[in-house]
């Protein structure tokens, strides 16, 4: 009986078990490179917009590269462009646009982060509160860049006839403040400053029927009182303001006048509805009818008429 011829040994690295071994390695190998691939997760917030992605990158820069988000040297980016991407981060961009900002009619032009009008106003460091947008305070503002007006609360007086008040307004102008208080004029009537002016902190609004002319100047002034300083006076009194209203007299105009004095000096009217040189004429009469004791009439302000 032949013997059959013997096989060969089969070589250990094709054992079955050898063979499952490299395939679990492989398919590990392979798992690693997929898990590679997919690298970090980060969540991206661009212009308030959220999003997520994997990146392979190792700065936040290079998450931007990838991701194609420009950011330039006036964009907010955090964290630094430098900083390296660590399990679960988070990279938040604004980009830069700029906003033309007018305020009680003063504009500047800015260039801002914020992505609404509220915030811009906080980024800039503008009080807002209370005061009258063109705009809403959430409104974006767009890439391009936005105009905002804003007319902040201000406190101005009213006096029309015996009326006499004091409020807070936005308004634009003289006529909305007239409208918000319920003043009335119409033809025949002086609106001083101009209905269409803007009412500035502290302003005085005058309302009264347009009169005659001014008042004829019998009393010639002597020229050593004519020399004194009035401008000086009128600048202690009032900041050289013509159109100046102490409501706690109350007072009026350049010298601060009451009504009473006026009225003994041949003034007509409201003082400080007439002009500079009216008052001034008013005020060296009555400097002359005090016999120059001006103590009594300005005991703040009078000695400036000596400087």
């Amino acid at each position: 009986m032949a013997r059959g011829r013997r096989r060969a040994p089969r070589p250990l690295w094709k054992s079955g078990r050898a063979m499952a071994g490299y395939g679990f390695v492989t398919a590990a190998l392979a798992g690693s490179i997929i898990v590679a691939t997919l690298g970090e997760e980060v969540a991206l917030v661009v212009d308030g917009k959220a999003m997520a992605l994997r990146s392979t990158a190792g700065t936040v820069a290079e998450v931007l590269e990838q991701a194609e988000i420009p950011f330039g040297e006036h964009d907010y980016l955090y964290p630094a462009a430098h900083t390296p991407i660590g399990e679960a981060t988070t990279i938040v961009v604004r980009h830069a646009r700029p906003i033309t900002l007018t305020v009680d009619g003063r504009t500047a032009r800015h260039v801002v982060t914020a992505t609404s009008v509220g915030g811009a106003l906080d980024e800039l460091a503008i009080e807002h509160g209370g005061s009258r947008l063109s705009a809403p305070r959430t409104g974006a503002i767009p890439l391009g860049g936005m105009a905002v007006t804003m007319f902040t609360p201000r406190e101005v007086h009213v006096v029309a006839g015996e009326r006499r008040l004091t409020t807070t307004t936005t308004s634009a102008t003289v006529r909305g403040v007239l409208r918000q208080t319920r003043v009335r004029y119409g033809r025949g009537y002086r609106v001083t400053p101009a209905l269409r002016s803007f009412p500035r902190e502290g302003t005085t609004i005058t309302v009264a029927p347009a009169g005659p002319a001014a008042p004829p100047r019998t009393i010639p002034i002597q020229a050593d009182v004519a020399r004194l300083n009035w401008a000086a006076l009128a600048a202690c009194e009032s900041r050289g303001n013509p159109h100046a209203y102490n409501p706690s007299g109350p007072y009026y105009g350049l010298y601060q006048f009451s009504l009473p004095m006026w009225q003994a000096v041949g003034g007509a009217g409201m003082p400080h509805v007439w002009s500079a040189e009216e008052q001034t004429y008013r005020a060296q009469l009555l400097y002359l009818r005090v016999g120059g004791r001006w103590q009594g009439q300005w005991p703040h302000c009078g000695a400036r008429l000596f400087g």
